[in-house]
């Protein structure tokens, strides 16, 4: 009976739908088992990284996580300067790693298929315009948060740099969110705005707010 079943299932596939439904709930499971090609990318990063001494932070929803607010994604951010990201591409390119396209920053892992999103030190966070809140040398004194195999840039760099994109970026108003989010999820103290530059102390006092307010179920 249940050979029947799936060569009925077989011949009269799943909506396109429902495919991409299912392979994101696999995908997620992966993810939070920290089994998946994502893990797999940046733990083989952050190898290669420390072996050609090459200052750097992973950032974004990886940085989230190791923060206390876990949410799925499907690339890893990196953040180095552009002396570092020289040095890595001299030493790497066409070693299990290819720019996105000939002279971008960005890079894929060719291994695990997973896209490397580069963060360039001095450059500007959202619109890209100058402003007072700028990509740091992840060598700089508070900048990270040293592991055993993973190098994270430090919470009050990270919430200041999502808040600075996402005031000034339309598109990028998920990075207030994620600040949002970790505020309810990690429970971070209203005292942070004050290691925070001032141009985005106000913003993070805002969300901080209105993360007290609690959800109905």
């Amino acid at each position: 009976m249940a050979r029947a079943r799936d060569r009925a299932r077989d011949a009269d596939p799943a909506p396109a739908w429902e495919q991409r439904f299912e392979r994101a709930l696999e995908n997620a499971e992966r993810f939070f088992l920290k089994e998946g090609k994502v893990h797999r990318a940046a733990l083989a990063l952050a190898d290669r990284l420390a072996k050609e001494n090459v200052p750097y932070a992973i950032v974004g929803a990886m940085a989230l996580g190791a923060h206390g607010y876990e949410r799925m994604t499907t690339d890893v951010d990196l953040l180095v300067t552009p002396e570092g990201l020289a040095r890595f591409k001299a030493a790497n390119l066409g070693r299990g790693y290819v720019e996105k396209f000939p002279g971008s920053k960005g890079l894929r892992d060719t291994e695990n298929g997973v896209t490397i999103d580069v963060l360039l030190t001095g450059d500007y966070p959202g619109d890209g315009l100058p402003k007072p809140v700028s990509f740091p040398d992840p060598a700089g004194p508070a900048v990270t948060i040293q592991g055993k195999r993973f190098r994270i840039l430090a919470l009050p760099r990270l919430v200041e740099l999502k808040l600075a994109s996402g005031m000034t970026a339309p598109h990028r108003l998920k990075d207030l969110a994620d600040v949002l989010e970790l505020i309810r999820v990690a429970r971070l103290d209203s005292a942070l705005a004050d290691e925070l530059d001032p141009s985005v102390r106000d913003k993070y006092r805002e969300l901080w707010q209105a993360a007290q307010v609690e959800e109905r179920e």
